[in-house]
């Protein structure tokens, strides 16, 4: 089969499911999405939080549908018994946006293997499982659309993220793999990597269980710092790369300049990254 160019995918009439959609990214694709004609389906683990947000949608978008489901990403069963009912209900999906992800702060021996594979499972193994179970009824609609976040940490490697990089790495890889294998299918797919979006993941990231208190405090603490991109700007670019095909997107500054430094100097980024957060900090205390 050949390769043919992708048409701009079409919002309007098409059924768009969302994961983490309860908050941050999720909550304003979400919106967007219903309010350039989509038909929604909303999972997250927050059954008040996609509460809110259908009521609200379903207020402001009344023919637009919005179908909600309470799903732990980190639980396999619960994501297959999900997905069979997304498929019942909806059984024609355009697009997959395999958004949800959670945090974990500390050195590698600060933190527990329990805490490292979690953050595995609904980062990573979450999102091959649920693409897996939805990938028939999107190849089965001409002109579908596949989107995995990853993440400025899919892009470098900090001190104190190896369970967040490894993970966001893996959707990296295995994003840039499905691409290829799923173009000559007519299905699009971009693999987003976002830089400081201004949500809640640093107050709700895990701290390692061999953590000082203090020292995880002031860890989120400077985190919070960096998210300074309003969430609905990076969906706002989302949903434009995925009209127009794009297969990849990095979003801010913070994304696009450590990427550069990472390929040009993959072996001496981290010093290079580190005189920058000096130079800031320095020139913020100035100011």
């Amino acid at each position: 089969m050949q390769n043919q160019p992708l048409a701009p995918y079409a919002f309007a009439g098409g059924t768009a499911v969302v994961t983490g959609a309860a908050g941050g990214i999720g909550t304003a694709l979400a919106t967007q999405l219903a309010r350039r004609g989509s038909s929604v389906v909303l999972l997250d683990r927050d059954a008040a939080g996609l509460q809110r947000l259908a009521g609200r949608l379903r207020s402001e978008h009344p023919a637009a549908g919005v179908h909600t489901h309470v799903v732990d990403l980190a639980d396999r069963a619960a994501i297959d018994a999900c997905a069979e009912e997304v498929l019942a209900a909806q059984p024609r999906l355009t697009l997959l946006v395999n958004n949800a992800g959670i945090g974990l702060g500390g050195m590698f021996d600060q933190v527990d293997l329990e805490q490292f594979w979690l953050v595995m499972d609904v980062n990573f193994r979450a999102t091959v499982q649920l693409t897996h179970r939805l990938l028939p009824a999107l190849r089965a609609a001409p002109g579908s659309h596949l989107v995995n976040v990853s993440s400025l940490f899919g892009l470098i490697a900090p001190p104190g993220q190896t369970a967040y990089a490894a993970s966001k790495f893996a959707v990296r890889g295995f994003t840039e793999a499905l691409r290829s294998e799923l173009a000559p299918h007519g299905v699009g797919v971009t693999c987003v990597h976002p830089g400081g979006i201004r949500t809640d993941i640093a107050r709700n990231s895990l701290v390692g269980s061999g953590v000082p208190a203090d020292e995880a405090r002031a860890g989120r603490e400077d985190f919070e710092k960096f998210l300074t991109i309003p969430a609905e700007v990076a969906a706002t670019e989302i949903l434009r790369a995925v009209e127009r095909r794009n297969p990849r997107l990095l979003i801010g500054t913070s994304a696009k300049v450590p990427d550069l430094l990472a390929r040009v100097l993959p072996g001496r980024y981290p010093s290079l990254l580190r005189s920058v957060e000096r130079l800031a900090a320095h020139s913020g205390r100035r100011r």
